[in-house]
C-alpha cells in the first residue's frame, strides 16, 4: 500500500512539472518578444567581437539554435561545435544552421556540459555563451573548462543576468532576487537569479583578462533586469 502512494505521489509530482514547463512555455511566447527585441542590440555587440580569425567556435548551451544568424553574419565558414545536454535539441540547431546560410559540414552538435567539455585542451578559438552560465551547476568548473579548451589568445565571449548590485536601491533588488530564485529554478529548468557571474568571471583568471559591461534590461521579466557583456582572453 505505501508503495502504491509513493507511486501515486510521484505520478502527481511528474504531471505537475509537466503542466508548470507547458505553462511557462506559454508565458514566454508571449510576454518575452519585448526582452528579445531589447536584447537584439547587445548581441550584435557581443558576436561582433567574433572575426574571421575565429574558425572554430564553441558555443555553450546552443539550445534550438537561436544564435545561429549572428554566427553567419560574421563568418558564413565558421566551424561550429554547439554543445547542450539535451540531445534532442540537435535536429533543431541542425535546422537552425542550414537557415541562418552555415554549411551543414561545419557544424557538429555535441551532447554534454560546460562543466565537462568534451573537447581537447586548446581547440578552439573562441567560446560564446548567452544567457547560460544561469544555469549550469558549477560556474567556476565551467569557466575552467571554457579556459581549457581556448587556444592560447583566444576569446570567451559572453552575455548573461547577474545577480543586482550591492547599492542601497540594488540590495532591495537582490534581496527580491533571493526570494524568488528557488521559483525561478522551477519555472526556468534551473536557472539562478542570484549569480555572481562577473565576479566570477574577473576570478577565473583568464590571463588576458576581461572587458565587462554592466546594463539593465527594463523589458519582462523584470527580475532578470542587472545583465553583463563582454570578451574575456587566455
Amino acid at each position: 500500500m505505501l508503495f502504491v502512494q509513493r507511486m501515486f505521489q510521484e505520478h502527481i509530482i511528474r504531471r505537475g512539472r509537466r503542466y508548470i514547463r507547458r505553462l511557462n512555455s506559454c508565458l514566454l511566447n508571449s510576454t518575452m518578444q519585448s526582452y528579445w527585441d531589447e536584447i537584439e542590440n547587445f548581441k550584435n555587440k557581443v558576436f561582433d567581437k567574433l572575426t574571421e580569425k575565429d574558425k572554430k567556435v564553441l558555443e555553450i548551451g546552443i539550445g534550438t539554435g537561436p544564435n545561429m544568424r549572428y554566427f553567419a553574419a560574421r563568418n558564413v565558414n565558421v566551424t561550429l561545435l554547439g554543445l547542450d545536454p539535451n540531445p534532442k535539441m540537435k535536429k533543431y540547431a541542425r535546422k537552425a544552421a542550414v537557415r541562418a546560410g552555415l554549411n551543414p559540414k561545419n557544424f557538429r552538435f555535441m551532447q554534454g556540459v560546460g562543466e565537462a567539455i568534451p573537447l581537447e585542451d586548446g581547440s578552439v578559438d573562441a567560446v560564446v555563451a548567452t544567457l547560460v552560465l544561469c544555469t549550469v551547476s558549477d560556474v567556476t568548473q565551467t569557466l575552467n573548462e571554457i579556459k581549457r579548451v581556448l587556444r592560447p589568445g583566444g576569446r570567451f565571449i559572453f552575455l548573461e543576468h547577474v545577480a543586482a548590485e550591492g547599492t542601497l536601491n540594488g540590495s532591495l533588488f537582490r534581496r527580491l532576487q533571493k526570494l524568488l530564485d528557488p521559483l525561478q529554478q522551477i519555472l526556468a529548468d534551473g536557472c539562478h537569479l542570484t549569480r555572481n557571474t562577473r565576479e566570477c568571471i574577473l576570478e577565473a583568471g583568464f590571463s588576458g583578462g576581461a572587458q565587462i559591461e554592466t546594463v539593465s534590461m527594463y523589458s519582462f521579466p523584470w527580475i532578470t533586469r542587472p545583465h553583463i557583456y563582454g570578451v574575456a582572453y587566455k
